[in-house]
């Protein structure tokens, strides 16, 4: 599979501080890939490293193959990216932005290339509405919509899903499905929204206090996404032994308190039943299933990496 983006030992350090230290980071061609980090994480910082808003203190960035900075502004040609907020102008209208930015870029057969892409975010109907009246929705789609205009092949988003209301989240989620399936587009989105990065993005990158600590695809994490048993009880040693000899169960013990049966809702009545006929107290028992949340709050929560200065 061809690499669009590989990052080697890539750092950030801002005075005596790392925002990002140590990052190894490869995305491939037809990926749609989650970062995902808190507020702070050093999402944003790495979004900038990569389109050159910033220089890294050390470690490489190649994009469609580049070997240097120079070939990674060339190779930037190809990208087109929203970071932070859109940047567009509050008096004009969607397609007055647009007119605006194809004549920055020099792009040729101009009305056409506006009238389609207003189009594809379905901004094609906003006529005579000024950017500063639109909703934060339509915002984010015109700041996507000035970042399609040079036909890009990867298209990098900076939290475009943040404040949006349920509705123009799933118009989004639709949006980006269409790019990266109808145009073939790779793309990497950072947000906080883990449930809403799950529902698009095929890989994840999960970064915390600047430190890239897991990649995994979405495959790999769905198979590590079995259902499973909470059982509460005081006397979790007891209840473990007899669910692993007596029932056959997979289980893990969390805490001194909690036990997790690894098996599907079904099975809660028969390991009651059994509990209570040997005598082993059930404070609480109910069904849960890892979802992509509690797997990053998990992960960071045991990360114990630190920066030094």
């Amino acid at each position: 599979m061809e690499n669009v983006l590989e990052i080697q030992g890539l750092s950030q350090k801002f005075g005596h501080h790392y925002v990002l230290k140590d990052i190894n980071l490869t995305i491939q061609k037809g990926d749609i890939y989650g970062l995902i980090g808190r507020n702070g994480a050093g999402k944003t910082t790495l979004l900038k490293l990569i389109t050159q808003l910033l220089i890294p203190t050390q470690g490489t960035i190649a994009l469609f193959g580049s070997q240097n900075s120079h070939e990674l502004t060339q190779a930037l040609k190809q990208a087109g990216s929203v970071i932070e907020t859109p940047v567009a102008y509050d008096h004009l209208t969607a397609k007055q932005n647009l007119a605006y930015y194809c004549k920055l870029r020099g792009i040729v057969n101009a009305k056409a290339v506006i009238q389609e892409t207003l189009e594809f975010v379905q901004l094609d109907q906003t006529g005579n509405k000024k950017f500063k009246n639109f909703s934060l929705g339509m915002k984010q789609k015109l700041g996507i919509a000035i970042a399609l205009l040079t036909r890009p092949d990867f298209l990098i988003l900076d939290e475009p899903i943040n404040g949006l209301d349920p509705l123009a989240i799933v118009e989004f989620r639709k949006l980006i499905k269409r790019l990266n399936q109808e145009k073939g587009m790779t793309i990497i989105i950072s947000s906080h929204i883990l449930e809403e990065l799950y529902q698009v993005a095929n890989r994840f990158g999960i970064i915390n206090d600047g430190v890239l600590v897991k990649e995994i695809s979405k495959s790999d994490f769905d198979r590590l996404s079995q259902d499973y048993i909470i059982l509460e009880t005081s006397q979790p040693s007891l209840a473990s032994q007899y669910i692993q000899d007596q029932l056959h169960h997979q289980i893990k013990v969390i805490d001194d308190h909690t036990i997790h049966i690894f098996g599907q809702a079904h099975l809660i009545n028969p390991i009651i039943q059994a509990l209570v006929k040997a005598d082993i107290p059930v404070d609480g028992i109910y069904y849960s299933k890892l979802n992509l949340e509690a797997y990053f709050t998990d992960l960071v929560t045991n990360t114990k990496e630190e920066f030094t200065c």
